[in-house]
């Protein structure tokens, strides 16, 4: 998974997350259905606090296009965090079109393995 953000200069740019995941597994261990409105886990170096807002652009699978999606950040795992978890932050998608956009196409993609007691990034 890619989550390094970029503007269309190739600067980075803070607040803006690019994340490509193309397996089905990827997706599977990043995903939040537990989350009100769905979000998803996005590893990252970069701090970030409870709460703040973010913007993503998500390539999912083989679909060549790219999904942007609003939320903030509602999940925090720190650099060396307990029991080798990767670092990164959990992002709940907005209560929006492009929100509900996503979790649809998520779950659409995940189909029956979010049923699942596979281990995630999250729980």
């Amino acid at each position: 998974m890619n989550a390094v953000a970029h503007d269309a200069t190739g600067a980075v740019r803070p607040g803006v997350l690019s994340l490509s995941i193309k397996e089905k597994s990827a997706l599977f261990a990043a995903y939040m259905p537990f989350i009100k409105g769905g979000g998803l886990f996005i590893p990252t170096n970069k701090s970030y606090k409870m709460g703040e807002e973010v913007f993503m652009l998500l390539t999912l699978m083989d679909d060549p296009s790219k999904l942007p999606v609003s939320g903030k950040v509602v999940w925090v795992t720190p650099d060396g965090s307990h029991g080798g978890r990767i670092q990164g932050v959990g992002v709940q998608f907005a209560f929006n079109e492009s929100g509900k956009a996503a979790q649809n196409k998520i779950e659409g993609l995940l189909g029956g393995s979010l049923k699942s007691v596979r281990p995630t990034h999250t729980m």
